[in-house]
């Protein structure tokens, strides 16, 4: 292998493996933190609700980006907004990888 392949994966690697894992939440943790959330969402996610999206099944990457959108406020939606006004990173993947997890519309196992 050439040095500038070694220094063009090195840095492939660098940019890569961060994404990868900076979306990578706990499932475990995140049904903990959905007790919140079961109030509109049900408590896995399968809203009885029409007003409330199924988050069950839903792809986690997803999921993420639209609790970073709602805090950001690019999403609007004066509930949402609230409830994702003390939410961690850590908190919102936690929460995307249990959703997206769960058994739903979107994905059935």
């Amino acid at each position: 292998m050439t040095i500038r392949r070694s220094v063009w994966l090195a840095g492939l690697a660098a940019v890569v493996l961060p994404m990868s894992s900076a979306m990578a939440g706990d499932v475990a943790a995140g049904k903990e933190k959905s007790a919140v959330c079961a109030a509109c969402h049900g408590q896995t996610g399968e809203s009885v609700a029409p007003d409330f999206p199924k988050l069950a099944g839903q792809h986690e990457d997803y999921l993420l980006r639209a609790l970073k959108d709602y805090k950001a406020g690019h999403r609007k939606n004066p509930i949402m907004t609230a409830q994702v006004e003390n939410l961690s990173p850590a908190d919102m993947a936690d929460l995307a990888a249990y959703y997206a997890a769960q058994e739903g519309l979107y994905v059935k196992r």
